[in-house]
């Protein structure tokens, strides 16, 4: 059985390679291959197109990088026609992944939509639009399943697979020790993203912010994990011109946001996994000017933070655009870490997100209802 896979960014590539492990656990022999990074590499995909560097967005962003998309796309239909999946499965990075599954059906070959475009919180004529291309979507937020459902979609609600892998590898004193962390000062994780354009709008602002921390918190430690789509390099070039000290990091991120005594990350997964590990965050975000005008008026919802979202009110702070700036940034910070009812507040709201968000489990239901659907492919090839 083949199965082909396509990610476009860091949060997807892990994604891709907790299925891809899933998958070989209920089917040694499947053969598995598409787009993707590092992560699903190692969980034995043969990642024919990397994505490192790929990563655009919003609606400016995209635009200057058609060319090289439009490329990949023709790329990635002619590798369909070479190899013939039982079936596609496309996780996140939507509008991408969306064109290549209405190539994917032209061509005869079934699509699962896992991580499926965010119709619950904007254009919400998608998901109609996914309902007619892809045959199955791998739901995992309650809300999600019932707008797919009412789109028409064939739904199955499988839960967040967050809950499956974030969690410690390590104990406490393990970590400490593996990050050279002292426990008796506070831990702060920067998470700029997994795109270039997020790191060099929002690192030198967190930089900025942590200068401003230090003046308040001088005993302050600062982590930043490397995400694999990202040029070490790049990174500690901008850390060195600033006046702040940062430990790079590469391997126990989950240890050491259980570590955090507060994050500030770009919005989007990755706060939904320093909720899981219990870690205060503060979520900045700023993109093009016409892209946060244009999207204004197309996102329906009052917050844009994940765990707001899963809270269904405001339980972490939001700062955008013009808010990102390094005196909000370390203002929020600081009180996470040195306000004690705030913190309190804040860890209580982040436990409620983690009960929200379900059992483990999540992943190998994906991997069960892949097979099904590449299963039933098979069947009507026989025939």
């Amino acid at each position: 059985m083949k199965i082909m896979l396509s990610v476009g960014e860091a949060s997807g590539d892990l994604h891709g390679a907790s299925v891809a492990n899933a998958l070989k656990l209920l089917q040694p022999d499947i053969e598995l291959f598409g787009m993707g990074g590092k992560a699903m590499q190692a969980a034995g995909v043969n990642v024919i197109y990397d994505i490192a560097g790929l990563g655009v967005i919003g609606f400016v962003e995209v635009i200057k990088n058609l060319g090289k998309l439009f490329e990949l796309r023709d790329n990635l239909a002619a590798l369909m026609d070479k190899e013939r999946p039982d079936v596609l499965v496309i996780i996140d990075y939507p509008d991408f992944n969306m064109r290549l599954a209405k190539i994917a059906k032209a061509k005869g070959i079934p699509v699962v939509s896992y991580i499926s475009p965010s119709a619950w919180a904007w254009r919400r004529g998608r998901a109609k639009e996914v309902a007619k291309t892809v045959n199955k979507v791998a739901a995992i937020f309650p809300f999600e399943a019932d707008v797919y459902r009412e789109a028409g979609a064939d739904v199955t609600f499988v839960g967040h697979p967050l809950a499956d892998i974030v969690k410690p590898a390590l104990s406490k004193e393990e970590a400490y020790r593996y990050f050279g962390a002292r426990p008796d000062r506070p831990v702060v994780l920067l998470m700029p993203g997994s795109r270039e354009q997020e790191i060099s709008k929002l690192l030198p602002v967190m930089l900025e912010a942590g200068e401003l921390i230090v003046e308040k918190l001088p005993d302050c430690q600062f982590f930043l994990p490397v995400a694999s789509t990202i040029s070490r390099e790049m990174l500690q070039n901008i850390i060195d011109s600033h006046n702040v000290n940062v430990t790079l990091t590469t391997e126990y991120t989950y240890d050491l946001m259980g570590l955090s005594d507060a994050v500030i990350a770009a919005s989007g997964t990755a706060t939904l996994e320093t909720s899981l590990m219990g870690a205060p965050t503060v979520i900045i975000y700023k993109i093009a000017a016409l892209t946060y005008f244009l999207g204004k008026f197309l996102i329906k919802i009052p917050n844009i933070g994940l765990p707001n979202i899963v809270a269904g009110r405001r339980i972490v702070p939001e700062l955008l655009q013009d808010a990102v700036n390094p005196g909000s940034i370390a203002a929020e910070t600081v009180k996470l870490i040195a306000d004690t009812a705030v913190r309190e507040q804040a860890l209580a709201d982040l436990a409620e997100v983690k009960a929200k968000l379900g059992q483990t489990g999540a992943v190998k239901r994906v991997a069960e209802v892949i097979l099904e659907v590449a299963s039933l492919s098979n069947r009507e090839v026989t025939k």
